[in-house]
C-alpha cells in the first residue's frame, strides 16, 4: 500500500476517458489499496484512478466510515429530483463551488474481490459517487459550472466562517 501522488489539473490524464477493467486481480487490488491510502492520507471523502495517473475506471469513496470500492461503476439510474451543494477536488486544491447534481442514484460496480453489486446512495454519497464517476470520464466538477466565477477559495470561506462566529 502506498499513498501515491495526485495529477493536478495540468496533467492531461485527469481529462482523459479511463478505460474499462479487464479483470480484477492482484494488481487492480494493489492500485484499490494505493487509492483508499492516497485519498485518507489527502484527505479526501473520493479518489478515481486517473487522479493517480492511472488511466482506469476504478474509484474509491469513503463518507462515514463506509468504505467503496469501484471498478467499472456505472450510473444506472439517477433522480430527477437535484441537489446543489460545495464540492472541492483533490486535483484542484484550495477552491470549492456549489455544484448540482443528482439527490439520488443507483450504481452499478464490481468490488475489490470482482463481484458484481448495486446500490443506491442519497445526498452526500450520491454527490461524492457522481463527482467520482466523472473523473473515469475526464470530467471535472468545474466543467459542470456554469461560470469559474463562481469558484470560491477555501480561505475565503474560512474567513467567512470566521467573521461569523466572531461578534
Amino acid at each position: 500500500m502506498a499513498v501515491r501522488t495526485i495529477k493536478g489539473l495540468d496533467d492531461p490524464i485527469v481529462r482523459q476517458k479511463a478505460k474499462k477493467v479487464g479483470k480484477v486481480d492482484a494488481q487492480i487490488r494493489v492500485l484499490i489499496a494505493d487509492l483508499i491510502a492516497s485519498m485518507r492520507a489527502a484527505p479526501g471523502v473520493g479518489l478515481a484512478a486517473p487522479q493517480v495517473g492511472v488511466p482506469l475506471r476504478v474509484a474509491v469513496v469513503e463518507i462515514e466510515k463506509k468504505l467503496f470500492t469501484l471498478v467499472n461503476p456505472e450510473i444506472v439510474e439517477r433522480s430527477k429530483e437535484t441537489q446543489t451543494g460545495p464540492e472541492g477536488c483533490l486535483s484542484i486544491p484550495g477552491y470549492w463551488a456549489d455544484v448540482e447534481r443528482a439527490m439520488k442514484v443507483r450504481v452499478r460496480a464490481l468490488d475489490k474481490s470482482g463481484k458484481r453489486f448495486t446500490t443506491t446512495a442519497e445526498g452526500f454519497l450520491a454527490r461524492a459517487f457522481q463527482h467520482e464517476l466523472d473523473h473515469l470520464d475526464g470530467v471535472l466538477y468545474i466543467d459542470r459550472l456554469p461560470s469559474l466565477d463562481l469558484l470560491r477559495r477555501v480561505e475565503d470561506i474560512e474567513q467567512e466562517e470566521e467573521a461569523a462566529t466572531v461578534g
